[in-house]
């Protein structure tokens, strides 16, 4: 088709500018180095893997960086990987996740620094202050304590030998002075997956975690890149007992989330929530008028509470302690960790409360009006100066103890 052809058919073969307003706007803009993508792999060759970036081109990586260290290849097509853009080569995109082992010279040791590009490296000595890192292409870094990562204090001295991925931080002196950084690297990929995860967590949701500290006041609990507390109120329904005995560093729980703060990175869990509650079932295991064993949790200005099973406590009021004498503090008749023989006068789950009463003993709720020791006793005690009174209530005692 010719010149005439084309302009007969509206095609005049120069671009309108509506076409190249349109062109401007669904093309993306351009690649800058250093700028990290997310990009399905397309084609793998002997050497190459190749990237489709949903922009007009293709990308290109070297197949080596997905080598394990057997030399077998740990993505297929399909996959979707991230990488950095380096530049452009015979119209050609290159990508890379680091820079790694091989010839590496010092312009491309500086495009690393400036572009943010990981570079690889084996920690080799403990120095003052840090560790020295081989890097790739004989050059030599240093990467201060605080930047390795997370590791406490007394694990200084295991990363000798590790090989790891390293941003350069400070670059000088032609390669010379050369300052490293670990921990970087670490956070930004914990705030990508905090990122990926908070839109899919809710409060009120069940999820599994890992313990990594346990302290009085609470245990420490990692669920993916998030860490969070689980105060000691929370660990079981029972308020007692140190929460070191039933939980341990590494063990794997269930917990329900019951905090999410992002903004400030706080996060609480419960693990009481995922027990079955207790007070469920507390109508018909302790009805009015049953009689239980339980043992003093604690004592209050107003009352002792009785444990009468893990997390349910009930209260014997003050005014139901001391034997009908008035006491000021329910230490005067009971004390912490004594069992106690209890009478539940009522329960209310709503509340959670129960009102508990002392039982009696046998022999104090007998009628000791009736007894041969009482009647006795009055004889005995019987004033003679009240004469014919006197006669008439012995007589009236008989007279009882005779029917």
């Amino acid at each position: 088709m010719d010149r005439d052809d084309r302009e007969k058919n509206g095609e005049s073969g120069e671009e309108s500018f509506s076409d190249m307003l349109e062109r401007t706007y669904s093309e993306p803009p351009r690649l800058e180095p250093g700028e990290k993508v997310s990009a399905r792999i397309i084609g793998i060759t002997s050497e190459h893997i190749f990237l489709d970036l949903g922009r007009k081109g293709e990308g290109c990586i070297e197949k080596k960086e997905f080598h394990d260290a057997d030399g077998n290849l740990t993505v297929r097509e399909g996959d979707t990987i991230q990488a950095y853009f380096v530049g452009t080569r015979d119209n050609e995109m290159l990508f890379a996740t680091r820079i790694g082992g091989g010839a590496v010279d010092q312009t491309q040791m500086e495009d690393a620094w400036r572009n943010g590009i990981p570079v690889e490296g084996t920690v080799e000595n403990e120095v003052k202050g840090g560790y020295s890192v081989r890097i790739a292409g004989g050059f030599r870094g240093f990467c201060p304590y605080s930047q390795l990562g997370n590791a406490p204090a007394e694990s200084r001295g295991e990363p000798v030998g590790m090989r790891l991925l390293f941003r350069i931080t400070k670059y000088d002196g032609s390669g010379r002075n050369i300052v490293l950084s670990h921990r970087v690297l670490l956070e930004e990929k914990r705030r990508e997956e905090m990122e990926s995860l908070r839109g899919t967590l809710r409060e009120g949701m069940t999820v599994k975690g890992t313990i990594t500290s346990v302290r009085e006041f609470g245990a420490f609990v990692s669920v993916g890149p998030i860490r969070g507390l689980l105060p000691a109120s929370e660990v079981g329904w029972d308020r007692g007992g140190d929460i070191r005995e039933t939980l341990t560093v590494g063990q794997e729980i269930e917990v329900a989330i019951i905090r999410l703060d992002w903004e400030k990175e706080r996060f609480s869990f419960s693990l009481k929530e995922t027990l079955n509650d207790p007070w469920d079932r507390v109508e018909g295991k302790y009805p009015a008028g049953s009689r239980h064993a339980g043992n003093v949790s604690r004592l209050t200005a107003f009352g002792a509470f009785v444990s009468l099973e893990p997390g349910v406590d009930g209260l014997l009021h003050i005014s139901k302690l001391g034997g009908g004498r008035r006491i000021r503090h329910p230490g005067e008749a009971v004390k912490e960790g004594e069992e106690v023989a209890v009478l539940v006068e009522s329960v209310d789950r709503g509340k959670r409360r129960i009102s508990l009463a002392l039982q009696e003993d046998e022999t104090e709720k007998g009628h000791a009006a009736d007894s041969e020791e009482y009647r006795q006793y009055l004889q005995e005690k019987a004033p003679p100066s009240l004469g014919s009174l006197g006669e008439k209530l012995k007589e009236k005692l008989e007279e009882k103890g005779n029917k």
